[in-house]
């Protein structure tokens, strides 16, 4: 058996499954690749093999400084009268983020040169200040912050809040910009899941999940094209029953997506 290495003969193999170099299979090339392309897209989202848990670092630009200090006007209209409307002032500080990132996890604590949360800030030393009055109540909550230095930061100085939608492939973070990164010297680092690209990583084509759904896919897309023509008699007397052959495809389908949704990487604990 010939192991699809690319979407092409990927494609074959779905419809070699069917049946294909035995009977018709009434389906173009456009909507087949369109079943595979929902696939692998199903694939990433959901199945652990599809996405890589990865950590990403990016070095701040003073462009970037400098935009994310800036703010784009965004007007809002009333709705019964058009005559009031009302100004609003939206922060552009954000990096975008490649598209194949589908979740952000975390972003670690900025510790660069800048002013950042580090045990030399003065914010924090600010803060440390009442640490009495936190740790007179309970020794427990005194030993536990001092053995773990980052849980004493978030709670002493506060972590950087951070937002990521995935259509909008823009991380922001709502910083001090003009104090908490120097361009050319600040990292960030996020930690997030990344779609494999199949390209590259040609072995996804070969996932046993994948082509049992997406050639699934594909069936149904069959079914529903035969069923258009129901209850046509061809030559011969055949008849079309693509009924059949989609309602098979749904039920198919179904119990692939229950198994795959069963190895779901826990991507709805990131931020995105």
């Amino acid at each position: 058996m010939a192991i699809p290495t690319t979407k092409s003969t990927f494609k074959d193999y779905c419809f070699r499954s069917l049946g294909s170099g035995v009977i018709d299979i009434n389906v173009s090339d456009d909507q087949a690749d369109d079943r595979i392309d929902e696939a692998l897209q199903y694939f990433s989202t959901y199945h652990y093999e599809g996405v890589e848990r990865m950590y990403l670092k990016h070095l701040v630009t003073e462009a970037e400084v400098t935009r994310a200090r800036e703010n784009t006007t965004t007007t809002g209209t009333d709705t019964v009268d058009a005559s009031i409307t009302a100004s609003w002032l939206e922060g552009n500080n954000y990096i975008p983020l490649p598209s194949s990132v589908i979740s952000v996890v975390q972003v670690f604590p900025l510790t660069g040169t800048g002013t950042g949360a580090n045990m030399f800030d003065a914010r924090y030393q600010l803060h440390l200040n009442d640490l009495y009055d936190l740790s007179s109540t309970s020794v427990v909550q005194y030993e536990m912050m001092m053995n773990n230095l980052d849980f004493l930061q978030h709670i002493l100085v506060g972590e950087q809040p951070v937002r990521f939608k995935e259509h909008q492939n823009r991380l922001y973070i709502d910083a001090d910009w003009s104090n908490d990164f120097v361009g050319g010297q600040d990292y960030i680092v996020i930690e997030c899941f990344r779609k494999l690209d199949p390209t590259v990583y040609t072995d996804i084509f070969d996932d046993i999940y994948l082509k049992r759904y997406a050639t699934s896919l594909i069936k149904r897309q069959w079914g529903a094209n035969l069923s258009k023509f129901e209850n046509v008699a061809l030559l011969g007397g055949v008849t079309m029953n693509g009924a059949t052959i989609y309602s098979q495809a749904e039920e198919e389908i179904q119990r692939i997506e229950e198994t795959i949704r069963q190895n779901e990487p826990p991507i709805m604990l990131g931020m995105g």
